[in-house]
C-alpha cells in the first residue's frame, strides 16, 4: 500500500515564528505528537512533545518559537513509498512520525499507527517501535 493512501493529508502546520505554546495547543487539538513547521508551504522542521520537553521544559524556557526548539533533521517520506518502505524508513531513523513531501512541500504525515493498518508493515512498524523504544 503506498504513503498516499494512509497519510493523513492537509497535515496541520506552524511558522517558525509561531510559539511553542501555539504549537503545545496545536498537539492538544489535533491530538498529536508533533507539528511540521512550514515556511511558504516548505517544510523547515518539525516540533515533537521531546522537542518541548528537552528544549523547552528542561531547560526552564518558558517561551520560545517553533524555529528554537524544532528539529531540522528532516527524514521525509514520498507518497508514492510503500507502507513498508516506510516502516523501514523510521526505523533505521528511530522517529514515530514521517513527514510525506512532494515537490519540497508538505502533503502529509504518516505515523507508526497508520502504518499498522497494513499486513506487510506491520511487522516494519514493530521493528521499528521496537528500535525507537529502546533505551539510550
Amino acid at each position: 500500500m503506498k504513503l498516499k493512501d494512509l497519510m493523513t493529508p492537509n497535515a496541520e502546520c506552524c511558522e517558525p515564528s509561531a510559539s511553542v505554546t501555539e504549537v503545545a495547543e496545536k498537539m492538544r487539538d489535533q491530538n498529536v505528537g508533533s507539528i511540521p513547521v512550514c515556511e511558504n508551504g516548505k517544510l523547515v522542521g518539525i516540533v515533537s512533545d521531546r522537542d518541548i520537553v528537552i528544549r523547552c521544559v528542561a531547560e526552564n524556557v518558558i517561551e520560545a518559537p517553533a524555529q528554537d526548539i524544532m528539529s531540522t533533521e528532516l527524514v521525509t517520506g514520498d507518497p508514492e513509498m510503500t507502507a513498508e518502505e516506510a516502516g523501514e524508513l523510521m526505523a533505521e531513523h528511530q522517529i514515530r512520525r514521517l513527514p510525506i513531501v512532494e515537490n519540497e512541500r508538505l502533503v502529509g504525515i504518516v505515523a507508526l499507527g497508520d502504518l499498522s493498518v497494513t499486513n506487510a508493515a506491520d511487522q516494519k512498524a514493530g521493528e521499528a517501535l521496537s528500535e525507537i523504544s529502546k533505551p539510550a
